[in-house]
């Protein structure tokens, strides 16, 4: 689910360049921290730096077009080691043959903490050492073991304030009403946030979420099936099936429900309530050839909260350091899943349930949704 978020942060940013709302510098800036948290893509200027090299594997995409020009260059004179980008996926296949040949390529790669989890119980994932990565720059419960938090985003509820006027819905048993709110709906075809969503509805506290039930979330899911107008797989396809009118709400990421509230002078808006919490993680691989203190020292210096700044102005991430949101202007807190005022009103996905269920979870799903 990480992959997809990560390919349309990529196109919302490199949109934002192609329309001139940032400058190809705060462009580059941004694509990095976007992509991992972290600097990356730089390429050596000298032999001894060039034998010093931290291969960072993202999900890749055209808005990488440039190196990094604040967060690499400033890592490379703190510690001598270039950090390379490596667009070539780090799915759970890969790392495992990356780890499996023996001979790992790979340092660092952007994975869901789930992912990250279950890899590190199978000794393919080092253990973070939190002698050098900081917990106390961390959100309280997004250190784990084998990952270390970057960023955070939310799945929301986006409304048609032209279809309901004042009424706004004050979460997940309203989405599902469709006679107190009418109209089609849309959902996420990679599950995620969306068995939360269901059993919120179906009367679950947010506290009593874990572990999921399921059966109950699917058979609500299955029971709603006629109001679903589609099930969207990438930002741009959540943001059309609301613009183009064919659906009254949604479930999509923050980051676009945050730039339809804005491009669309408010007909459609979000709220936090209610909302789904998932975060975004470094990991780095066993027996990675630059060495884990290499590693570790690398995702230290992105938790710097003026770096974190940088994505969530372009991109709406939450920041993963907590000492960012006082950085963040007054009049964009409203878009931060993370501003204080904004999470106590969400709940968050458990990465631990994830890590030991996602995969035959989705397959139950994918075959619901596709009957």
């Amino acid at each position: 689910m990480h992959q997809a978020f990560q390919q349309d942060c990529l196109e919302m940013l490199a949109g934002r360049l192609e329309r001139g709302e940032v400058s190809r510098r705060r462009f580059i800036q941004a694509a990095t921290i976007m992509l991992a948290g972290t600097p990356f893509a730089l390429r050596s200027t000298c032999a001894d730096a060039a034998d010093k090299t931290l291969v960072f594997v993202n999900w890749g995409g055209d808005a990488i077009r440039s190196y990094d020009q604040a967060y690499g260059q400033a890592f490379l004179r703190q510690s001598g080691v270039t950090v390379r980008q490596d667009g070539s996926g780090p799915t759970e296949g890969a790392i495992t043959a990356q780890f499996k040949s023996g001979k790992p390529t790979w340092d660092i790669v952007d994975a869901d903490p789930f992912s990250a989890i279950s890899l590190g119980k199978r000794g393919m994932i080092e253990p973070i050492d939190y002698r050098i990565v900081d917990r106390s720059k961390m959100r309280r419960g997004f250190g784990w073991d084998y990952a270390a938090s970057t960023y955070f985003f939310s799945y929301v509820i986006v409304y048609d304030t032209s279809r309901f006027g004042d009424r706004a819905p004050a979460g997940m048993a309203d989405f599902f009403d469709v006679r107190k709110f009418p109209g089609k709906r849309s959902l996420y075809k990679w599950g995620a946030g969306m068995w939360e969503a269901a059993l919120l509805a179906d009367g679950v506290a947010p506290e009593k979420l874990y572990p999921l039930d399921l059966q109950r979330a699917h058979g609500k899911i299955a029971a709603f099936r006629p109001h679903v107008v589609s099930y969207w797989g990438g930002g741009a396809d959540s943001q059309q099936i609301l613009l183009s009118g064919d659906a009254s709400m949604a479930l999509i990421w923050s980051t676009r429900a945050s730039v339809l509230e804005k491009d669309t002078n408010g007909q459609l808006k979000f709220t936090w309530d209610q909302g789904l919490i998932s975060p975004g993680a470094m990991a780095v691989i066993k027996n990675n050839p630059a060495g884990a203190d290499t590693a570790m020292n690398f995702i230290a210096s992105a938790q710097d909260p003026h770096k974190q700044l940088i994505a969530f102005e372009l991109m709406g991430q939450g920041p993963a350091n907590p000492a960012t949101d006082a950085l963040i202007p007054a009049d964009k807190k409203r878009i931060n899943p993370m501003d204080p005022a904004n999470a106590a009103r969400q709940a968050v996905l458990d990465m631990g349930w994830y890590a030991d269920n996602y995969g035959a979870a989705l397959e139950a799903y994918t075959r619901l949704i596709s009957a």
